[in-house]
């Protein structure tokens, strides 16, 4: 196996050289990049058999001692030491949430070197460069025994009625949620998740680190957007994102406006959208919900963006746009329908069966329906040619079954219109047709002409 990368590159000098030679882990340690001279770990006292006096002291003696980083690449390397630290971080775990009176001043400093010792690390370039989240497996964190208990363990130090943002603060600071919000990049989902809810919980109660927080994630977003495209977290952050737009005073401030449409919009133009689009939207509305005049940027937004070739982002597109409308006030409709309806026009038309039948399900929509009989003086005529054409001559008859539904719903809507529409339809195809005629004689005439001067010169040729 270890021969095949050389021999690849001998039958194809065209092999990409950023793809790793050898077989592929399905795990892989950071903690190798980061390990320092073994130390041999010898069991302490248990904390709930020590007398109350010495609890203290020896806490701090095993949050020390968990602050050692093992190598979980070499999986018989240090069995007892990594052993000792496992069943040191349960009882850590454990202790802090059963105690009382555990976490006063003195222990601050070493619970968050044991978190910032254990956690924060190098992320390990991916072993396959191509990477796909739709299709390959992710690859796991080697060092996940430990690393899940000390996540654990942070999560219920935050948690703990107990907890202190006042003296965390000293510690857990800017740079702290700098180190933490890189680890978003991890291609574990296990540690992700537990990240998200950490995370939302230092949000919520540190008032200080909040904008600092927001900024951070912008940041990371923009450079997603516009550099890398390339971020494994993104997902997990608009979930976050969307607890927090749900909790923002009205009116907004300028900012938020501006992260919505400078950030959250642009972020539908990446391809790997699907990856993220169902929390995406979910912010999107939230945003709708406290401010309806932003449904206007939003949706010309979502225009601009509008996926060309792409039928299963198109179909998303259509999801989202859905999910709008059923929020919309009447007044914002009326501002953007013209354009929307245009949009919807081409999606209906679009020779992918699936794009046209997601955006025929709106009018499934009792909301949008009756948006759409307020307006249908100028939706139908939009909507019309399209629908009427799709009847007649469309390949897939699950869509021309929708279309003659939707042409039944506007003729009982406004049935005057329908008929002037049906008229005018059926006119301007008469006139086609006739173009088409006069053209097809035109070309006749020409060719006609062009034989009888080939004729005549050769006639001229043969007298000569």
């Amino acid at each position: 196996m270890s021969a095949a990368g050389p021999v690849s590159d001998k039958i194809d000098p065209f092999v990409k050289k950023s793809v790793r030679k050898g077989k592929q882990k399905k795990s892989q340690g950071s903690s190798k990049y980061r390990t320092k001279n073994s130390v041999e770990l010898q069991p302490l006292a248990i904390l709930k058999d020590t007398p109350p006096s010495e609890q203290q002291e020896l806490f701090i003696k095993k949050l020390q001692q968990c602050c050692v980083v093992f190598d979980f690449m070499d999986p018989v390397s240090d069995i007892k030491g990594k052993e000792i630290k496992r069943a040191t971080l349960n009882e850590l775990v454990d202790y802090i949430t059963t105690g009382r009176g555990v976490l006063n001043e003195q222990v601050y400093p070493d619970i968050v070197k044991l978190i910032a010792c254990n956690i924060f690390r190098t992320l390990p370039p991916s072993d396959n460069p191509d990477f796909d989240p739709e299709e390959d497996d992710p690859t796991l964190e080697a060092s996940w025994p430990h690393l899940q208990i000390v996540y654990e363990f942070f999560l219920r130090f935050l948690e703990s009625p107990e907890f202190q943002p006042s003296i965390a603060k000293k510690y857990i600071d800017q740079r702290f949620v700098l180190q933490l919000l890189e680890l978003f990049d991890s291609e574990d989902p296990r540690e992700r998740d537990f990240l998200k809810t950490i995370l939302h919980r230092i949000y919520g109660k540190f008032l200080g680190l909040r904008a600092f927080i927001r900024k951070q994630i912008s940041n990371i977003f923009l450079k997603f957007i516009y550099e890398t495209e390339h971020f494994n977290g993104v997902g997990e952050l608009l979930e976050i994102l969307g607890s927090i737009i749900n909790g923002f005073a009205l009116p907004l401030k300028a900012e938020h406006k501006q992260f919505l449409i400078k950030v959250l919009i642009p972020l539908h133009k990446v391809k790997c959208l699907s990856l993220y689009h169902a929390q995406l939207a979910y912010c999107v509305v939230q945003f709708l919900e406290k401010d309806a005049s932003l449904t206007e940027p939003v949706v010309m937004g979502l225009l601009k963006f509008w996926p060309k070739t792409c039928s299963q982002k198109e179909v998303m597109f259509l999801g989202e746009i859905e999910e709008i409308l059923d929020v919309i006030e009447p007044a914002q409709f009326v501002k953007i329908q013209e354009r929307l309806f245009k949009q919807i026009s081409r999606c209906v038309s679009s020779p992918h069966f699936q794009v046209a039948e997601r955006a025929l399900y709106y009018w499934n929509n009792e909301y949008i329906m009756s948006l759409i009989e307020e307006n249908s003086n100028v939706i139908m005529p939009i909507m019309f040619p399209a629908l009427y054409r799709i009847s007649k001559d469309h390949w897939n008859q699950t869509i021309v079954a929708l279309v003659y539904n939707v042409l039944k719903t506007f003729m009982e809507m406004n049935s005057k219109l329908f008929d002037e529409l049906t008229s005018s339809y059926k006119a301007d195809r008469q006139k086609e047709k006739k173009k088409e005629k006069e053209r097809d004689e035109l070309w006749k005439k020409l060719s006609k002409l062009e034989m009888n001067n080939a004729a005549n010169k050769k006639t001229q040729a043969n007298a000569k």
